[in-house]
Parts: C-alpha cells; sequence; structure tokens
C-alpha cells in the first residue's frame, strides 16, 4: 500500500492551498485517512484526520482555516488550507490506517506518504 501526496508548495501569508493525497495498492478498506505536520526538530503534530464514517478532527492551531474532505471511491484524502501562515510552514504528511487482506487473514496497516512541504512567506 502506498500513499502518494500532491499539491505542496510556496504561498504568500493570507493565500491558499490544497493538499491531495491518494492511496493505492491491494486495500480492502480504509478506515482513517488525514494529514499531519512537523517542523524540523518537533513532534508530527495532528492536522486534520477523517473517519470512513465522515468523523473529523482538527488540530487546534488550523480549526476554522483547514478543511479536511474525502472521496473513498477514489481512496484520496483532500485538505484544503485557507488564511495561512508563516507559522503553518511545514513539511505536511498523509496517513491512512488501512486494512489488508493476506493469506485469508485481515490485517490492519499504519500508511504513511512521503510528506510535501509546505512553505508560507510573511
Amino acid at each position: 500500500v502506498q500513499l502518494q501526496a500532491y499539491g505542496g508548495g510556496l504561498v504568500q501569508a493570507g493565500g491558499s492551498l490544497r493538499l491531495s493525497c491518494a492511496a493505492s495498492g491491494s486495500i480492502f478498506t480504509i478506515n482513517t485517512m488525514g494529514w499531519y505536520r512537523q517542523a524540523p526538530g518537533k513532534e508530527r503534530e495532528l492536522v486534520a484526520t477523517m473517519s470512513s464514517l465522515g468523523s473529523i478532527d482538527y488540530g487546534s492551531s488550523v480549526k476554522g482555516r483547514f478543511t479536511i474532505s474525502r472521496d473513498n471511491t477514489k481512496n484520496t484524502v483532500y485538505l484544503q488550507m485557507d488564511s495561512l501562515t508563516p507559522e503553518d510552514t511545514d513539511v505536511y504528511y498523509c496517513y491512512a490506517g488501512v486494512v489488508v487482506i493476506s493469506t485469508g487473514n485481515a490485517r490492519f496497516l499504519e500508511v504513511w506518504g512521503q510528506g510535501t512541504q509546505v512553505t508560507v512567506s510573511s
């Protein structure tokens, strides 16, 4: 199972970016998908996650500015980021909790994407 993220880049403060992340591979079902971010020397922090039933969690620093959505038919999660500030500059990592079927048994995997850089200039 692999996650491929798109949409990072450079934007001015107050601007917007949209990230997307698609899961591929032998997937039975995906439970939670979402985004975390991490700056050098800091712990990875929650940005937003969304369950397969639509339950959403946002990190406190992005509530009201970021919107997560999901297309389960495409195994894809999106993150609309508005009103960006320089404090949002980070590497953003896509996450998926995936169930796969292997030799007749179901296994749960936590899968991470490669990270995409978001830079917000002041």
